[in-house]
Formats: structure tokens, C-alpha cells, sequence
């Protein structure tokens, strides 16, 4: 049974509406023993941490076993202190580490003539089909994958079999997944369904997952001021809690510009990104906004590395975001195995370029501009550049600066898409 709940005021949700749909989809279930699939602190405007809270106390009272498993992909593990602040007072060893290079096992793989179908010829391999091998396990009496539907930079919109297939899956699928959305095009795909990546992970839940108890919980929200609100809570165990979920994400999630932005400001909140492979939302979802040799410029002062992991950071230290060609020619050369063998990185490259279309600079504190500049952005002094964009006195939007300059803010690049209507 589906359970959709959307709110007609602006401040979305109560908790307490929240907890009531909960458990109606909870009723009526002979639980023993259930896994939970959150998304990570770096989406905790999903609130997908207080569906969790409420789903672990009201069954654990009940003497149901609860494990917990964030679905990382290949973002580094939830910290103690993250898990606190995104999913209160659950004992942090409640808490499982997914390993998606390792603890996986393989289910079977979306073919080739489907891939080249979906992506009209422009990719022809095999995806493997990889989870990590407790969603297999039989002793679970229930999934439950809460999370937020909103536009992506890979996928078109967020979550559902994504979470599953990326969130605790395999190396192949991810890599490979990020690589077809890559050379597809990113901006045929944001904030739209039916990707061609989104095809594959609907192939991979039909064929692979059909017969798992898996319970979606999928929210629609905004966080202005940084205060989560919940517009939409969409519970089912199929597909059609997606659908309705990205039809109000489009609306909630997808601002338009009237003409192209010619200066950008972006803030990266510091507890939630403290790398470029997470700070480069403010390239994706702003790329469809920029104007054609506009300025984008992104404070990020909990920014310290380039990658989430070790391997990932040496290549992205290695070949730099130099522009969808570029690394495409480095990825086709036999001496670049490393880069090959993570296409996913790959991929990850492609997005965090602008393809010379507008600027890019990177104010930072955490790392030298020496290291910003080797990889292909403008370096910049985060003191300098905050003592003129200054996000406590910056308002959503455009803002007009004392001098005159007109600029476009935008404090969290995680919640939306911005896209210039003109050539929508």
C-alpha cells in the first residue's frame, strides 16, 4: 500500500505527520529483524535522519533487531559526530560501514544492447549488478531506503533504486553508471525521470530486486535559512512513490533564472562539504544557469581535499577537471589504466568542468591555491573573497553589492537546480 503525504503550507510536514505515516506503512508488518538504508550526512536536508530516528525507537521497543547502514557509495564513512547531529540519539554502533569496493556481491548485469539502446549507441558494455551483500540477506524481514528525491547530476533525480545500486553498491555499477551519464550529457539529464541511468537502476530493481521486501520512504524538501522542510513524505514498496516524489521535487527543487547568470556566488556550508568531489554541486547545478562567460565562484572553507578517498584524490590530483574532451582522451590512453579503472573518477572530472563555457574559482582555506590551480580551477583567498561576498549579509538570489555589482547567491547547491529559462 502506498502512503503519500504532501502539505499545503509552505512549512511543510510536522514530525508528528511524519511519524503517522510512518507507522501506518509499519502496521500490520510481523517484524523481527529489519535493515535500514539512510542516506549519508551529506544529505542531511533530506530528513531522512528523523525517519530513522522514529523507525529505530518504534521498533526496537517492540523487540525488533534495527541494523543501520548509510548508503555512502564512495563518500567516506559517517563520523560520530555526524551521525549525532543527522539522526539524534541512535548509539553510534547501531551504525554499519558500507564498503563498496569490497562487501559486495554480484546479482547479474543490465546487457549491452539495452545500454547502447537506453544511451542511443553512445554506450555499449555491460553493467554489473552489485549490492552489498546484506540487502541479500534472508533473515530481513524489511528494507526501509529513506532518502530525498531532487534534481542529480548523474541520474536526472535522486534516490529510489539508486540507493541501493550506488548507495550500498558495487564499483562496476558506479563507475560505469556515472560514465554513461557522463557522456549522455548531464544537462539532457538534470532534474528530469527516465534517464538513461535512471533506466538501468529501474532494470536492475525489476530483474534483481523484485522479490526483496524493500519499503521506500522518499521525502521532497528545502532547507531555507538552513531549517529542513518536508513538502512531500512518499512511502511504497514500487515505483510509482518515485514518480509522484519527482513531480513535486520539480516544482519544490528547480529554480528558473530569466536570463543567464553572469556572476555566481555559491556557499559550501563547512560541515557538510570538505571536498571538491562534494563541493562540485555548485558546478552541476548551477552550469544551466551560468551565462556564456560568466563567473562562477564557490566559498568553500571546510573544503581540505579533492576526493572522499585516498585513491580517488590522486587521480583527481593526477589529471585535473580539464573539460569533457580532455578527459576523455586521457581515459582512451592504454598507459591511464588507473583512470580507466575508476570511471566513476572519470566521470567526476567530465562533471566538475565547465568546458571553458564560464570560470570557475575555488576560495578555500584548507588547501593551498597552488594545489586549487593545478587542477584546473582559478585559486582564490577565502578571507578575501568573503570580506566582499559576505553570506551573512547575502540574501537567495540576485543581490546588488554597495558598488553596484549585481551578483546571484546561492547558500546550499545540494537542494536545487537553477537553469536559465531562455534556453530551457
Amino acid at each position: 500500500m502506498d502512503i503519500f503525504r504532501v502539505s499545503d503550507r509552505e512549512e511543510g510536514l510536522t514530525p508528528e505527520e511524519i511519524r503517522s505515516a510512518l507507522l501506518q506503512a509499519l502496521e500490520g508488518r510481523n517484524l523481527k529483524k529489519i535493515l535500514i538504508l539512510p542516506p549519508d550526512f551529506t544529505r542531511f536536508h533530506s530528513n531522512a535522519g528523523l525517519i530513522t530516528n522514529i523507525c529505530y525507537h518504534e521498533l526496537t521497543k517492540k523487540g525488533v533487531q534495527v541494523d543501520i547502514m548509510p548508503a555512502l557509495g564512495t563518500h567516506a564513512p559517517v563520523t560520530e559526530a555526524q551521525t549525532q547531529a543527522m539522526f539524534g540519539d541512535i548509539p553510534f554502533e547501531k551504525f554499519l560501514v558500507h564498503d563498496w569496493r569490497h562487501d559486495v556481491v554480484r546479482l547479474g548485469e543490465v546487457p549491452g544492447s539495452f545500454l547502447s539502446e537506453i544511451t542511443e549507441g553512445l554506450w555499449s558494455d555491460p553493467v554489473s549488478v552489485e549490492v552489498n551483500r546484506r540487502v541479500m540477506d534472508e533473515s530481513y524481514d524489511l528494507i526501509l531506503s529513506p532518502g530525498q528525491v531532487v534534481p542529480h547530476e548523474v541520474i536526472g533525480m535522486s534516490n529510489h533504486a539508486k540507493n541501493l545500486f550506488v548507495g550500498v553498491g558495487g564499483s562496476d555499477m558506479i563507475n560505469k553508471s556515472h560514465m554513461v551519464g557522463a557522456v549522455y550529457g548531464m544537462e539532457r539529464m538534470m532534474g528530469k525521470d527516465h534517464t538513461p541511468v535512471r533506466k538501468i537502476f529501474d532494470y536492475g530493481m525489476e530483474h534483481f530486486l523484485n522479490t526483496l521486501p524493500i519499503l521506500f520512504a522518499l521525502t521532497v524538501t528545502t532547507a531555507p535559512g538552513g531549517k529542513i522542510r518536508t513538502h512531500g513524505l512518499f512511502i511504497g514498496e514500487g515505483r510509482e512513490c518515485l514518480t509522484q516524489a519527482v513531480k513535486l521535487a520539480q516544482e519544490k527543487n528547480i529554480d528558473f533564472v530569466e536570463h543567464g547568470i553572469k556572476k555566481c556566488v555559491v556557499y559550501l556550508d563547512p560541515s557538510e562539504f570538505k571536498s571538491t568531489w562534494l563541493g562540485n554541486k555548485a558546478i552541476y547545478r548551477t552550469r544551466m544557469a551560468m551565462a556564456d562567460g560568466g563567473e562562477l565562484i564557490i566559498l568553500a572553507p571546510g573544503v581540505e581535499r579533492f576526493g572522499e578517498d585516498n585513491q580517488c584524490d590522486a587521480l583527481i590530483r593526477k589529471y585535473g577537471y580539464r573539460g569533457r574532451i580532455h578527459t576523455l582522451e586521457e581515459f582512451k590512453k592504454p598507459e591511464n589504466s588507473d583512470l580507466r579503472k575508476n570511471m566513476g573518477a572519470a566521470a567526476h572530472l567530465i562533471h566538475g568542468s565547465s568546458d571553458g563555457r564560464f570560470s570557475i574559482t575555488y576560495a578555500v582555506k584548507k588547501i593551498s591555491q597552488d594545489e586549487i590551480a593545478s587542477v584546473g580551477f582559478i585559486p582564490a583567498s577565502y578571507e578575501e573573497m568573503v570580506s566582499r561576498y559576505d553570506p551573512s549579509k547575502l540574501s537567495y538570489g540576485y543581490n546588488t553589492l554597495p558598488d553596484g555589482e549585481e551578483i546571484y547567491y546561492i547558500p546550499n547547491p545540494a537542494l536545487g537546480l537553477w537553469i536559465n529559462r531562455e534556453k530551457f
